[in-house]
């Protein structure tokens, strides 16, 4: 039997000549089920009902405008010299870390301006992210894309996986079954999801689930990445997901340790939320 044959197609249905695909069903479920969960966390804390509604109105687009843009700096030999490339985003070409640093600046703005805490959001958002990254890597998996290196068929068996997702991970064009690396990146931040929900029972200091989310996802991402072979590089052989995963491990670990040693009073994820400023710039209660 032709294994090709039970591939899943990417493409979920047509709207005339408009192809839907899987990949963009899977993460704009990601996004509204992440949403969801941060307006329902953001208002039982407080916070106004509008406040994630509005900060994804910008978030959203600056962040997938950011994920181009990393992902076309790490390939600019190829793009300097086909510049029309660039604006094709609909051909693929995004890096979730670049999405990221897009949407964690954009939402430092967006909190400085209505004059609310950051890391009190970012709080408050961690899990969602992660929600928004276990749904989205099921869209690679539907693209048979952000895998890893040649393994057997047993090697998947022996993972217990079912027969629909072995079949695929055969890519037919280099006729070998591949690492699910997309399924482990998956089940590790569904691992980091539920320890940051018990965190939220246990009432961390304000600003550590944020960071428990950097190092988390980044150690995580770090080793998953070496066994891709997708990775986008800085020089030579230096995978920039790594590079960065580092970076973001540093940054968690030494905000964590400098804010337990120097940051008076110590506030917490569920102390009382500071007012917010409406878009009118008056403000508003943030009880309601």
């Amino acid at each position: 039997m032709d294994i090709s044959l039970l591939l899943i197609n990417p493409i979920a249905f047509h709207l005339g000549p408009i192809e839907v695909r899987w990949y963009g069903i899977i993460i704009a479920t990601g996004i509204v089920l992440a949403y969801l969960l941060a307006q329902r966390e953001a208002v039982k804390l407080g916070l106004h009902d509008d406040f994630f509604a509005d900060l994804l109105i910008w978030a959203i687009p600056i962040g997938i405008l950011s994920a181009r843009i990393y992902y076309v700096a790490m390939k600019w030999d190829y793009y300097s010299v086909n510049p029309g490339k660039i604006i094709e985003i609909w051909n693929g070409g995004i890096a979730i870390h670049g999405a990221l640093i897009g949407a964690f600046i954009t939402a430092y703005l967006f909190t400085k301006r209505r004059n609310v805490s950051f890391l009190r959001i970012a709080d408050i958002a961690a899990p969602s992210i992660l929600v928004g990254q276990i749904i989205g890597r099921w869209g690679n998996f539907m693209n048979q894309e952000a895998h890893g290196g040649p393994v057997t068929r047993t090697f998947l068996e022996n993972l217990m996986l079912p027969n629909w997702m072995i079949e695929q991970m055969y890519i037919a064009k280099e006729n070998t079954y591949v690492h699910p690396t997309f399924l482990y990146e998956s089940v590790w931040n569904f691992i980091g999801l539920i320890i940051l929900i018990v965190a939220r029972k246990l009432n961390w200091r304000r600003g550590e689930m944020f960071f428990f989310y950097l190092i988390w996802y980044s150690a995580g991402r770090y080793f998953i990445e070496g066994l891709r072979t997708d990775s986008l590089y800085l020089i030579g052989e230096l995978r920039s997901a790594q590079v960065v995963s580092i970076i973001g491990i540093a940054i968690g670990i030494i905000a964590i340790v400098y804010r337990r040693l120097k940051v008076r009073p110590v506030v917490h994820y569920l102390d009382q939320p500071e007012k917010l400023k409406s878009k009118k710039g008056k403000s508003k209660g943030a009880s309601r």
